[in-house]
């Protein structure tokens, strides 16, 4: 009878897509799902629900279904609607459990795994950044949906102990079953670490190469990052910054017109945009330093990747990036400018830090991996389903 019960939970995964995109959520899926081997675990059959830009990025695999919703496509009152009342349905129809990797849902199928992955609608200050705005008014929404997700789940995900404990602090209690899986980084990441030259090997025509990859937005502090770096160069450091990443318009235009001030003709620093997360391995492997100035994250992807990388770092001192860098980092008060500047530049004057530097956050990279998350998601999906009839 155990056996036969086993069957029926665990054969059919549904995941719903509908809030996953671009990001740190929609990195996650295409590695969970490549890295996915669910036969392992008596999974014949996983359906995604999600819009044709979010399916077209994931792989293709016998077991793996992709149907593409048309109600996706449009606002996010048309996406809710479907999540509450049209994904009912389908899931009655074609799974045995539901998994919700957007943190967001306000349907009643049952039984549902979810995942905290969004730390920002759970952290008053950062949200307060965007003032009286859309955004702000998003952060609310996407705060009072998701704590009643985690509410009702019958499982959470958590990427970091810190994420778990600042759901803790909140008014969510959870009632079903919750565990801890961090992201992983992709093998084609991973490069040893290169020896460090001393600032003298650069100059102002072979300048030192910092890199920061990530949305440009207001607790991203890219501006502030743009004005240490201008410092550094007007007192003669060899020092040039590229900025890779898409971008929420305000936040943008904030930094445009720093760079304006700072350097007008981009002279050594560049905002690039955003690249396809396929080509960001060859820019992280021709940087010669990694900058990280978010105050407010999660598990950032980027930051595993920067590492695998074998970058020197300087960091952000907000969790989680001391739990996840340790002592692989030069760590600075994203708020601050000068304490920016005097991270950067005890990293360039620091050789043999640097190489420490690169060596912990390449060593620290190792135990990231997306076929341990896939395995250990999979394994949680199974017991969920398993305990709840």
């Amino acid at each position: 009878m155990r056996d036969r019960r086993y069957r029926r939970e665990i054969v059919r995964i549904g995941i719903d897509a509908s809030n996953i995109g671009t990001g740190g959520g929609g990195t996650h899926l295409v590695q969970f799902l490549s890295a996915a081997e669910p036969g392992k675990f008596g999974v014949s059959q996983v359906l995604v629900w999600g819009a044709r830009s979010t399916l077209a990025k994931l792989p293709r695999r016998d077991w793996l279904k992709l149907s593409q919703q048309g109600d996706l496509e449009g606002s996010l009152l048309a996406r809710l609607f479907w999540q509450k009342y049209r994904l009912h349905e389908l899931a009655k129809e074609s799974c045995d459990l539901l998994f919700v990797p957007g943190g967001s849902y306000p349907g009643n199928f049952r039984p549902y795994v979810t995942m905290f992955q969004n730390m920002l609608p759970f952290d008053s200050v950062e949200a307060a950044r965007y003032g009286t705005s859309w955004m702000r008014l998003r952060l609310m929404i996407l705060r009072s949906i998701q704590m009643s997700t985690f509410t009702s789940a019958n499982g959470v995900i958590f990427l970091s102990e810190q994420a778990r404990e600042r759901l803790m602090q909140t008014a969510v209690k959870l009632r079903g079953r919750n565990t801890v899986i961090p992201h992983g980084v992709e093998p084609r990441f991973m490069m040893p670490p290169r020896p460090q030259k001393a600032l003298a090997y650069y100059s102002m025509f072979r300048p030192f190469r910092l890199l920061y990859v990530s949305i440009v937005d207001v607790y991203k502090h890219q501006w502030k990052v743009a004005e240490a770096v201008a410092r550094l160069r007007r007192r003669g450091y060899p020092v040039q910054m590229d900025l890779v990443g898409s971008s929420y318009a305000p936040a943008l235009r904030r930094l445009n017109r720093t760079l304006q001030r700072v350097d007008r003709g981009s002279a050594f620093i560049r905002y690039r945009g955003s690249y396809p997360h396929s080509d960001l391995g060859e820019i992280y492997h021709d940087s010669d330093a990694f900058v990280f100035a978010s105050s407010c994250e999660n598990m950032p992807n980027i930051l595993l990747e920067a590492m695998a990388s074998a970058l020197p770092i300087a960091s952000s001192n907000r969790d989680p990036m001391p739990s996840v860098l340790g002592n692989a980092a030069f760590y600075f008060n994203p708020e601050s400018v000068s304490e920016t500047e005097n991270a950067i530049e005890t990293m360039l004057m620091d050789v043999d830090g640097r190489q420490r530097s690169a060596q912990q956050a390449y060593d620290a990279a190792q135990k990231y991996s997306w076929r341990t998350c896939t395995d250990q998601i999979f394994q949680f999906l199974v017991e969920v389903g398993r305990n709840c009839n």
